[in-house]
C-alpha cells in the first residue's frame, strides 16, 4: 500500500568523500571558521604539551600533517586568545601572521606554504581565561586535595587550546604527549591509560579521524574501574564506586546499539564523571563521554544521558554535521538511537516516558522562541553566520529532530526504518552530512523505496518551518495516566496522602511529569503540605530537585531557598541553571539571583557563564 506524506523537491546532492579524497571535492566553507580545507587541510595533528596549573596554561607544540591542493600558498588556522611564539613548515621558519579578532570566532592563523608543503608545526601557549579550558581549585573537586582540568571544545571552543582546523566538516586523527604534575591522570579523546605512572608524562592515539570539536583533555586524581570488555570509567576516587554501580549496564547498551545500527567503531568505549561545573550532562568524547555527575541519582534513573552519548558514537561522531547549521542531524538521531536503546533494555513503557517528558520540554521551548528574538531558531535548518554556533544548541535540535525521526519510523514501519539507518550509519562512515544531503539520500533510500510519496508542505513546515508541526508524534505512557489521575483529584481539593502512599514505587520520570504538572501557582500552605509529605527539598536526584526549585521560586517558598542557593552553587549544569536564574528574573527575584550567581559564578565553565550573564545582565 502506498503511504503519503506531504514532502518537498529537494536540493542538489552532496558529495560524501572519504577522508582521503576531500582535496578533490569541494568542501563547503564552514561560516564559523577561518579555514580554507579547499587550499590546504589538516589530515594528522602531533601534539607536545605541557599542562601548567601555576599559570593555568597549556604550553604545546601542534605538528600537522597536510595536503595541500595545486597553487597552495596558505595554510589557514583557527584561534582564539593564543600566543604564537613559532612556526615552521617541514622544518623551516615559516611566514606567518595573526588577522583581525571576529566576534565569536577569534582570530586566523596565517601561514604561508606551498603545494609542496607536508608538515607545519606552530608553538604556542593558551591564555588563562581559554574559554574551553576550566581550572578548577582542589576545593571544587570532590578529593580536596589536587586542582582539575577539563575541556569542552564543542561548538567552536577547541581553537582557545589547540590553533586547528575547527570546522565539523574537517577530520583528523592525532596522536598526543602530554605532561601533568606528579600524582595526577591525564586522558583524552583516543587510547587512554589506565593507571597513572611516576612521571606524569602520558602518550595517546586516536586512529579514527575525528572534527576538532571532539579534541578533549582532562588532567586530575582519576581513577579507573572496568564495566565489561570494552567499557569502563574514570573518576575521582571518591565517586568511582557509585559512579561504576550506575554505569554497570553501559556494556548491555553498547550490545543492544550494534543489535539495532552496527558494530561499534571505535574500539573502547569509557566515561570519566567530572566535577559538578561541567557545563552540560554529557559530551560525546569520542572513547571517552565526559559525564555530569547529577546523574549519579543511585538508582540508574538518569543513565539515559548514557545512552545519548553512546548513540552519538553512530550520529554526530560516525556521521557528522557538516556545518553547525545542520546540527540537529547529530542530536536529533542522537536522541531517537538514544529512545531505541532505553527501550531496548528498559522496554517500551520506560521509553514513552522518556519520550513524553522530552515532548513536554519542546513545546515549552518553541512557544517561547516563537515570542523571542530569533523564532527562525525553531527551524531544524538553521543560519547562525555572525552568531555564536551555541545558540543552536536547542530543544529544537534534539526533541524536533527526534519527532521527525520517530514520524518517518510511524511512517515507512520500524522494520525498513531500522535498516535504512544502518545502512545510512555504514554508508556515510566518517564523512560529513548537510542537511539538503540528508534529505536527498532520504527520498532515495528510504522514502522512494518505501513507496512514500512527497510534496512541498511536509519539508516545509518540519525542516525549513518554524515552529512544531501538528502531526508531530505524541508518545503515551500508562504509568503516567496514574500520576493525571492523581494530580486531577489533588487539584479538586484531596488530600496528598490520601492519594500517594509515602515511598511507594513511583520512578524518577513519574515524578517528574507530576513537578511539571503542578498549578503554575500554589499557596505556601501547598507547597508545605507537598513538600512535608514527599520531601522534595531534601530529594537527592538533581533533576526532581531542579523541577521542585523552579516552584520553590515561582511561590516564593522560603524552606527552599537554602536548598536552590546550595543547587546553584554547586551544579554547573546549563541545563538546570538557565531555568532557575530566569525563573528568578521573572518572579522580580532580581537581587536574589545576583547575590547567588555572584557566589556561584566563579564555579561554572565559560558556556554556562556565556548563557547566564546574558539573564541575569551580568557586567
Amino acid at each position: 500500500m502506498t503511504k503519503y506524506l506531504p514532502l518537498l523537491l529537494l536540493f542538489g546532492v552532496f558529495a560524501c568523500q572519504q577522508p582521503k579524497e576531500e582535496m578533490k571535492t569541494k568542501i563547503t566553507q564552514d561560516p564559523h571558521s577561518f579555514a580554507k580545507p579547499n587550499e590546504a587541510i589538516v589530515k594528522h595533528l602531533s601534539w607536545d604539551a605541557v599542562v601548567d596549573f601555576e599559570n593555568k596554561q597549556i604550553q604545546a607544540t601542534a605538528t600537522f600533517d597536510i595536503e595541500t591542493s595545486e597553487g597552495a600558498k596558505e595554510l589557514i588556522l583557527d584561534t582564539k586568545a593564543l600566543s604564537i611564539e613559532s612556526v615552521t613548515a617541514d622544518g623551516e621558519p615559516a611566514e606567518y601572521s595573526l588577522g583581525e579578532y571576529v566576534e565569536h570566532l577569534g582570530k586566523p592563523l596565517v601561514i604561508k606554504i606551498s603545494s609542496e608543503t607536508k608538515k607545519v608545526a606552530v608553538t604556542y601557549t593558551s591564555s588563562p581565561e581559554a574559554e574551553a579550558l576550566q581550572w578548577l581549585s582542589p576545593q571544587q573537586t570532590d578529593g580536596k586535595e589536587l586542582p582539575f582540568l577539563f575541556t569542552q571544545s564543542q561548538a567552536i571552543l577547541a581553537r582557545s587550546w589547540i590553533p586547528l582546523q575547527d570546522s565539523p566538516g574537517i577530520r583528523f586523527t592525532y596522536d598526543a604527549k602530554v605532561k601533568v604534575p606528579q600524582g595526577m591522570l591525564a586522558l583524552m579523546s583516543a587510547e587512554n591509560p589506565t593507571e597513572m605512572n611516576d612521571e606524569g608524562v602520558y602518550t595517546f592515539k586516536m586512529e579514527q579521524p575525528i572534527p576538532a570539536y571532539l579534541m578533549a583533555l582532562s588532567a586530575g586524581d582519576l581513577k579507573f574501574q572496568s564495566l565489561g570488555a570494552r567499557s569502563g570509567v574514570y573518576a575521582e576516587p571518591g565517586v568511582l564506586e557509585s559512579a561504576a554501580f550506575e554505569f554497570e549496564d553501559t556494556e548491555a547498551m553498547i550490545e543492544a546499539a550494534e543489535k539495532l545500527y552496527g558494530p561499534y567503531a571505535w574500539d573502547r568505549y569509557d566515561l570519566l564523571v567530572l566535577p559538578p561545573s561541567f557545563p552540560f550532562g554529557g559530551m560525546e568524547n569520542p572513547r571517552l563521554t565526559f559525564a555530569t555527575p547529577t546523574i549519579l541519582a543511585g538508582d540508574k534513573s538518569l543513565v539515559a544521558l548514557v545512552a545519548h552519548e553512546l548513540a552519538h558514537s553512530w550520529s554526530g561522531n560516525l556521521v557528522t554535521n557538516a556545518t553547525w547549521d545542520d546540527f540537529w542531524l547529530n542530536e536529533g538521531f542522537t536522541v531517537y538511537f538514544e529512545n531505541r536503546i532505553m527501550e531496548s533494555l528498559y522496554g517500551r513503557e520506560y521509553s514513552e516516558m522518556l519520550a513524553q517528558l522530552s515532548l513536554q520540554d519542546l513545546r515549552i521551548e518553541v512557544d517561547e522562541m516563537l515570542a523571542g528574538e530569533h523564532p527562525e531558531d525553531t527551524k531544524l535548518k538553521l543560519d547562525l553566520k555572525g552568531r555564536n554556533p551555541d545558540d543552536g544548541v536547542s530543544s529544537i535540535a534534539y526533541d524536533k529532530g527526534y519527532e521527525f525521526l520517530r514520524l518517518l519510523e510511524e511512517t515507512v514501519g520500524r522494520e525498513a526504518f531500522d535498516v535504512f539507518l544502518k545502512e545510512y550509519f555504514t554508508k556515510n562512515a566518517f564523512k560529513t552530512m548537510t542537511t539538503e544531503a540528508f534529505v536527498e539520500y532520504m527520498k532515495t533510500n528510504l522514502l522512494d523505496k518505501n513507496g512514500v510519496e512527497v510534496s512541498s508542505e511536509f519539508y516545509n513546515e518540519w525542516i525549513y518551518g518554524q515552529g512544531l508541526p501538528d502531526n508531530a508524534p505524541v508518545p503515551s505512557s500508562n504509568k503516567f495516566a496514574i500520576v493525571e489521575d492523581v494530580l486531577a483529584k489533588w487539584k479538586t481539593g484531596e488530600s496528598i496522602d490520601q492519594l500517594i502512599v509515602k515511598d511507594n514505587d513511583w520512578n524518577t520520570h513519574q515524578w517528574l511529569h507530576f513537578l511539571r504538572n503542578l498549578p503554575e501557582t500554589m499557596t505556601v500552605e501547598q507547597m508545605t503540605t507537598l513538600d512535608d509529605y514527599l520531601g522534595f527539598t531534601a530529594s537527592g536526584n538533581s533533576e526532581i530537585t531542579h523541577d521542585w526549585l523552579r516552584h520553590v521560586v515561582k511561590n516564593s517558598y522560603e524552606p527552599g531557598y537554602d536548598k536552590l542557593e546550595s543547587f546553584l552553587v554547586n551544579v554547573g549544569r546549563r541545563k538546570f541553571l538557565t531555568p532557575l536564574y530566569q525563573d528568578m528574573m521573572d518572579a522580580g527575584k532580581t537581587d536574589m539571583a545576583m547575590e547567588i550567581y555572584t557566589k556561584a559564578r566563579p564555579n561554572y565553565h565559560f558556556v554556562s557563564v556565556n548563557s547566564v550573564d546574558k539573564i541575569v545582565g551580568w557586567e
